[in-house]
């Protein structure tokens, strides 16, 4: 049987296709471009003049009450009068549709840090219709490492910061990642989508050509004898880096690489 070795040109063409998607759905019309504000909801009924009907909060968790003739979709589902969305897990998010004049606005019902929010998201956002893309270095196979994964022998709970003073968030992590980038590294490793491990790191590029606060990459699961790969040209700006409507987690200091990782996105322009 014949193997092919993939080829530079198929490496550069995988990695467009990928940050091609990764802008497309960055920029899509609900995308975190579109969002106008963020509101912390309190126990004080409060009306926004970018969302529908009258918002609260209690150890029940949010309540909207809509105006007469006022509607909106929850769940497929059309709500008029008083809806009460119940207790929020930690980083869950339900979205509430809200037809505004001719705008479709997604409300997005969300639990960060503790606190219920909640963040409307306009198609027509000077955010999202001024987008242009976010600059990147160019893909290079240098950047891409194989990695070993060492479990701990239970997951820990990890407190990290956040972009918002005084918020935090907590993440599971299940071990370490080790590998080799001009010298031995490590990274902590958190639960991720799928089965795969979420990395949040700084690096010598973060806050000159990168953004300061941090950068987020998706590693695929280990095989059975601990191997991965992590590959820093999909290394990506989290909504932080776009908009002050975000809450992004800080990367643990275990996480603060001492090299430059000069692949992946950069500053946005």
């Amino acid at each position: 049987m014949t193997t092919t070795t993939p080829t530079v040109r198929d490496f550069r063409a995988d990695w467009a296709a990928w940050h091609d998607a990764h802008e497309r759905e960055r920029a899509s019309e609900h995308g975190f471009l579109a969002i106008t504000s963020i509101r912390w909801l309190t126990a004080t009924p409060e009306r926004f003049d970018d969302a529908p009907g009258v918002w609260s909060t209690s150890e029940d968790g949010p309540v909207v009450a809509l105006d007469e003739g006022e509607s909106v979709e929850v769940d497929g589902e059309t709500v008029t009068g008083v809806h009460r969305f119940g207790s929020l897990p930690e980083r869950s998010s339900t979205a509430v549709v809200w037809q505004d004049g001719d705008e479709t606005v997604v409300v997005e019902v969300a639990r960060r840090g503790c606190s219920d929010v909640i963040r409307p998201r306009h198609p027509g956002a000077a955010t999202r219709t001024a987008y242009t893309g976010t600059p990147t270095y160019e893909p290079s196979e240098s950047f891409v490492v194989q990695a070993h994964f060492e479990p701990f022998d239970t997951p820990r709970e990890v407190t990290v910061g956040s972009v918002v003073d005084g918020l935090q968030h907590v993440y599971v992590a299940p071990g370490l990642l080790t590998f080799d980038l001009d010298g031995p590294r490590s990274l902590l490793a958190f639960n991720g989508h799928d089965g795969g491990l979420l990395v949040l790191f700084t690096d010598r590029t973060s806050g000159v050509t990168t953004y300061a606060a941090n950068r987020s990459l998706d590693v695929a699961a280990p095989d059975a004898a601990g191997v991965t790969t992590i590959d820093f040209n999909r290394a990506t700006n989290l909504p932080c880096a776009y908009t002050p409507h975000a809450t992004c987690p800080l990367p643990p200091a275990e996480n603060r690489l001492d090299v430059a990782v000069e692949a992946g996105e950069r500053l946005p322009a």
